[in-house]
C-alpha cells in the first residue's frame, strides 16, 4: 500500500437521476454500482451526476440508456451505455466508469513513464 492509498476520503457526491419508468429497485442497484466504482482509496474528490432513461416505446431494442458526467479531481469523465435491462445497464456503467476513472487518475502519474523516450522515437542515442 502506498502513501496515496492511505487516509480519509470524502464521500462521493454523485447524484443519480432517472427519466421515464424507472423503478426504485433498479435505481438503488445503479446507485450501489456507481458507489462501488467511485468509493476507492487513492481517488481524488469526486462529484457529478448519473442520468438513466428508459424509453417509453415498446419496439426499442435497447430501451435503457445511461450517461455519467463525473469530475474526478480536475478531470471530467463521461461514460455512455445502452442496454436491454436495468441491471445490465448498471453493470456496464460500472465497468466503463471504473476503467475511465483509472485512466483519468493515472494519466499524470509520472512513475509509470520512462525517463526518456527510446532512441527510435527521438530519444538520446548511445
Amino acid at each position: 500500500m502506498t502513501a496515496k492509498d492511505i487516509g480519509d476520503r470524502e464521500t462521493a457526491a454523485v447524484l443519480v437521476r432517472a427519466d421515464g419508468e424507472v423503478d426504485e429497485e433498479s435505481l438503488a442497484y445503479l446507485h450501489e454500482k456507481v458507489a462501488a466504482a467511485l468509493d476507492r482509496p487513492g481517488l481524488p474528490p469526486v462529484n457529478g451526476e448519473v442520468r438513466v432513461r428508459r424509453a417509453s416505446a415498446h419496439h426499442v431494442e435497447l430501451p435503457w440508456s445511461g450517461r455519467t458526467d463525473i469530475r474526478v479531481g480536475s478531470d471530467l469523465v463521461v461514460v455512455h451505455a445502452r442496454e436491454a435491462s436495468a441491471r445490465e445497464l448498471a453493470d456496464r456503467l460500472h465497468d466503463r466508469l471504473r476503467s475511465a476513472t483509472e485512466r483519468a487518475t493515472h494519466r499524470s502519474d509520472t512513475t509509470r513513464r520512462t525517463a526518456a523516450p527510446p532512441p527510435w522515437r527521438g530519444g538520446p542515442q548511445k
